[in-house]
């Protein structure tokens, strides 16, 4: 190691450019670069080193009659070093198109480490994948590695624009409370014990849901935030486990509408700018969710496929129909969806068999299907079960599904719960494997019209279904008078509840607030929650409500989410900096952790752990 060179006193400690700074236009200057040994080679006693800091890479060259080659022998990967050094032109041959810095080259005079590493758990040259543990544990070597470093800044490149649009929109950026109360919104709470309060708990947010409502009762019009949220539910690859971030929106004197024409144009402009030449939908179309599941098998659709079910349960209950086995399951209230499959009619055996067998994998009995072939001018349907469907049911049955000649048709029969859920399914799967995606583009749409409540089978009484908090698109004076015992009217309340999707993921869940305590009451009352509950739990919210609230609504796409898709990964660990694992676990950091006897000592607590 050699001290910095008392002829360049003058230039900084570190650096004077980047390891991206450098042009051909600096040849000839004497320069100074700091950063980490990205790769080190050696050709012939020649040594090149990529030097590599937040901004890129400068190749070094260290001859051997350099002083610093010696120092320069005993570096490896991911050594810390500052080089000083002359910017030369690449020879002729030997430049690097793929690199800003790949006109030029440093031949270095002198050389400092200024962070030797030991061996690597796992390298940071290259893309090989890594197992997620080590990966995690060693988490500040895997950011270093290129994708996932340009990943988490793009991350805050596209915040930075979210925020820039939704201030041009006339919000302003608000910040709420992270110890709050604990309420029933859906997932569990993260309790956090209170020293000075022994025996409560604070919680944290699953969201800022009811200060974000207080927000537009104090007096202020429009609401922004990129907030975190904490949900102790178990992890998916689109939902981090524990915590994850929203673009949190509340607007007060608004409609639904109001809110559409408001947060649209925010995510098409994000999507448009981060896109990288695919395509944005336009005009986000609207889709209630009666039909979304109708025509999809699911409340949040893959756009990009062009696969439509279709309900054909009244064709299946036909007297000339003698398919029993959807015959039977029609008789006892259940469904048939149709999946039409596209060009699928060309495919092997093996294509239908196997398709069956991931439905029986599914829990289903498989999936019945139809071949449509033209013979003399007419479609007629081939396969195991078309011989039991006269040929007018047939074609009805194409019409249905707009099928054609050399097209299929595969059918879901059952309850209609479990019917809808597979032929979703399968509408996806066939999407896939058929090659009918349509991976340019970003597709979005709203699902409105959500069921206000839904009935819970464990516990046999109507429950919440989206958001509590929710106007209902019913007449209040009718809603009014409702009496909880009649489940059957009460389940067919929809609600001003409303998600964006794109691509077939859910961004955002928003709605139109119930701002009105006495329908409020009217509405937790129906699904069970009694006055004393009520007033427990959204006390706060309710004595708001009760002095002068405006009409409001509002959103809350996911960032995270925005971000796995504007980046084009499956995994949200590969968006966020310090990810849990699936098991809630941080592998860096060592959390959870346990504590000390003091500790719990001062929060009034004593552990009764599991055996």
């Amino acid at each position: 190691m050699t001290a910095p060179n008392p002829a360049e006193t003058s230039m900084h400690r570190y650096r004077s450019h980047t390891c991206a700074g450098l042009r051909e236009s600096d040849v000839g200057a004497t320069v100074r670069l700091s950063g980490w040994c990205h790769r080190i080679r050696d050709h012939g006693g020649v040594l090149f080193i990529d030097l590599r800091d937040h901004y890129g890479i400068t190749q070094i060259v260290v001859d051997p009659d350099s002083q610093a080659f010696k120092t320069a022998e005993s570096c490896r990967s991911e050594w810390v070093i500052r080089v000083d050094g002359r910017v030369k032109k690449r020879p002729a041959g030997t430049e690097n198109a793929d690199l800003p810095t790949g006109q030029i080259e440093v031949y270095i005079t002198d050389l400092e480490v200024l962070g030797a590493a030991a061996e690597l758990p796992m390298p940071v040259f290259g893309d090989q994948d890594y197992p997620e543990d080590i990966r995690l544990k060693y988490r500040f070597l895997d950011l270093r590695r290129e994708k996932l470093h340009q990943n988490i800044m793009k991350r805050g490149k596209i915040i930075d624009s979210i925020r820039a649009r939704m201030k041009g929109q006339g919000f302003f950026e608000f910040q709420t409370p992270i110890l709050t109360a604990s309420s029933p919104e859906g997932a569990r709470d993260f309790l956090v014990p209170s020293r000075l309060h022994p025996g409560k708990f604070y919680a944290l947010p699953q969201a800022p849901q009811q200060f974000k409502q207080l927000v537009m009762m104090s007096g202020f019009d429009r609401y922004f935030q990129i907030a975190p949220c904490f949900r102790d539910e178990d992890a998916r690859a689109d939902r981090s486990p524990g915590e994850f971030y929203q673009l949190d929106v509340e607007m007060s004197f608004v409609t639904q509408e109001d809110v559409f024409q408001a947060v649209e144009p925010v995510l098409r402009g994000v999507f448009e700018e981060f896109a990288d030449g695919k395509r944005v939908t336009p005009v986000f179309p609207r889709i209630p969710y009666a039909q979304a599941m109708l025509e999809y098998g699911v409340d949040k659709p893959d756009l990009r496929n062009p696969i439509r079910l279709a309900d054909v349960t009244e064709l299946f209950a036909r007297e000339d129909v003698t398919f029993n086995a959807f015959k039977n399951i029609v008789k006892h209230g259940g469904v048939v969806r149709a999946i039409p499959a596209p060009g699928a009619g060309g495919q092997p055996r093996s294509f239908f068999d196997k398709l069956n067998d991931w439905a029986r994998s599914e829990g289903a009995a498989g999936l019945g299907y139809v071949i449509f072939e033209e013979e003399g001018g007419a479609l007629v349907g081939k396969g195991p079960i078309a011989k039991f469907i006269p040929a007018e049911v047939q074609g009805l049955i194409a019409q249905a599904a707009g099928a054609k000649a050399g097209d299929a048709v595969f059918f879901s029969a059952g309850d209609k719960g479990k019917a809808v859920a597979l032929a979703g399914k399968a509408r996806i799967r066939l999407g896939e494997e058929l090659g009918l995606i349509d991976a340019d583009q970003y597709a979005f749409c709203w699902i409105t019209d959500f069921p206000m409540y839904e009935w819970d089978e464990e516990n046999k009484k109507v429950e919440f279904s989206h958001n509590p908090f929710s106007m209902p698109n019913y007449d209040l004076d009718a809603f009014q008078a409702l009496d909880p015992a009649d489940a059957d009217e009460i389940l067919g309340i929809t609600a001003f509840q409303y998600d964006i999707v794109c691509n077939g993921i859910e961004l955002s869940s928003g709605a139109i607030r119930n701002h009105r305590p006495e329908i409020m009451r009217k509405a937790f009352g129906l699904a069970g929650y009694g006055a004393d509950v009520l007033e427990a739990k959204f006390g706060g919210m309710l004595r708001a409500l009760s002095l002068g609230a405006p009409p409001h609504g509002g959103i809350a796409p996911g960032i995270d989410r925005i971000v796995m898709l504007l980046c084009g990964e499956q995994n949200l660990r590969e968006v966020v900096l310090f990810p849990m694992n699936q098991k809630a676990e941080d592998l860096l950091m060592g959390a959870p952790s346990e504590v000390t006897a003091k500790q719990l000592r001062e929060l009034h607590i004593r552990l009764n752990l599991p055996e």
